[in-house]
C-alpha cells in the first residue's frame, strides 16, 4: 500500500522563512520563563500555557472531526507522544531553575540530532550520509566541550554543580524531543491533523506539568502584569500558534531536512539571554555550543552542501 511519506518535499521559500520566524519565537521563549521565574515557578508557566492550548485545540479539533476525531487510532500513539512531550518541557522548566536560558536553548536543540538518528534507523528515505555521520561526530563533541569545560566562575544562582545538573536536563529535553519528533513521524499522527497532534501533546503536558506542580509546592502565581504578559506570549504565541506551524511542517516536508534552519535558534536563545538577562557566557561553552551547531547544521544541510560541491 502506497504512503504518503516520499511526497515530502525538500526545503523551499515558504518552510526557510516559516523556521526562521519559529527560531525567533522558541529562542525567546526561554527568556520569557526566566524573566518571570520568581512570580510563576517555570513548570506552572508552562502547565498553564499547555493548558490554554488545550482547551482551544480540543474546540478546534472537535469542531472539524466532530465525534470521530478520537476513532482513527491516534489515541494511543497520542498519548505517547504527550507523554514525550510532557517529559521534554518537565525537564525543560527544572533545568531553568539550575542553568541559564542560553544554555538550556543550546542544550534543548540538540533535538535535530537526536531525530536525524532515529530517523535514519526508522525510515528508508531519511537515511543519513557519511557527511551527516560527520556532523552528529561534531555535535556530540561540542556537546562534551560544553559539559566539560566550565570557568571557575558560575552562571547560575545554584552554582557549578547545579548548573551542570541544568544542562544535563536541557539535553535530556533535546533528546526527548527528537524522540516525539521521530514518534509522530513512525505513526498514525504523521499523516494526522497538526491540531489534532499538538492537542494530545498539550492536554498530556497539562495534565501531567500542573499536577507535579502542585506536588512539588510550584503552583503559587504573583499576578504581576509581567507574569500575565510573559504566560499570554507563552499561550498564544508559543504553545499554540508555533507549534501549529511546526506540526504543519512537519507533514509537508522531510523531517530530517525542515530543521535546516534550526540551528538560528539556539543563537538567537543565546543572544537574548545575553542582551536581555545579562547572562555570562564561558569560553568552554561557546566553543562547545559552536561545534553544536555545525554539527546540525551538517546533519540537516549535508545535501546542500554535497549540492554546492558538486557545482564547483
Amino acid at each position: 500500500m502506497a504512503t504518503a511519506t516520499p511526497q515530502r518535499l525538500p526545503l523551499d521559500a515558504l518552510a526557510t522563512g516559516a523556521m526562521l520566524l519559529l527560531c525567533v519565537c522558541w529562542g525567546f521563549q526561554q527568556i520569557a520563563i526566566k524573566l518571570v521565574a520568581d512570580d510563576v515557578a517555570p513548570i506552572m508557566q508552562i502547565g498553564l500555557r499547555s493548558t490554554f492550548a488545550a482547551l482551544v485545540l480540543a474546540v478546534v479539533v472537535w469542531r472539524g472531526e466532530g465525534r470521530r476525531a478520537f476513532t482513527d487510532g491516534t489515541i494511543l500513539p497520542g498519548l505517547i507522544v504527550g507523554l514525550l512531550f510532557a517529559g521534554e518541557f518537565l525537564f525543560v522548566a527544572q533545568g531553568l531553575l539550575h542553568t541559564t536560558a542560553s544554555h538550556m536553548s543550546v542544550f534543548l536543540y540538540t533535538a535535530p540530532i537526536f531525530a536525524a538518528l532515529g530517523l535514519h534507523w526508522l525510515l528508508p528515505e531519511e537515511r543519513m550520509k557519511p557527511l551527516q555521520w560527520l556532523g552528529v561526530a561534531i555535535a556530540f563533541c561540542g556537546i562534551t566541550v560544553a559539559f566539560l569545560v566550565k570557568d571557575s566562575q558560575p552562571a547560575a544562582p545554584g552554582g557549578a554543580g547545579n548548573m551542570l545538573l541544568g544542562d544535563a536536563m536541557g539535553l535530556l529535553a533535546g533528546l526527548l524531543w527528537g524522540a516525539t519528533t521521530v514518534a509522530i513521524r513512525k505513526t498514525s499522527l504523521s499523516e494526522a491533523a497538526p491540531a489534532k497532534t499538538l492537542f494530545y501533546q498539550m492536554a498530556v503536558a497539562s495534565v501531567g506539568l500542573l499536577a507535579f506542580a502542585a506536588a512539588t509546592g510550584q503552583h503559587g502565581i504573583r499576578y504581576t502584569p509581567a507574569a500575565m504578559l510573559s504566560v499570554g506570549f507563552q499561550s498564544v504565541v508559543v504553545a499554540l500558534s508555533s507549534y501549529l506551524a511546526w506540526f504543519w511542517l512537519l507533514r509537508r516536508y522531510l523531517a530530517s531536512r525542515l530543521s535546516i534552519l534550526s540551528f538560528m535558534t539556539p543563537l538567537f536563545g543565546v543572544s537574548f539571554g545575553v542582551l536581555i538577562l545579562d547572562e555570562p557566557l564561558d569560553a568552554g561553552f561557546v566553543i562547545g555550543a559552536a561545534m553544536v551547531l555545525a554539527g546540525i547544521t551538517l546533519v540537516n544541510g549535508a545535501e546542500m552542501v554535497r549540492q554546492l560541491l558538486r557545482r564547483r
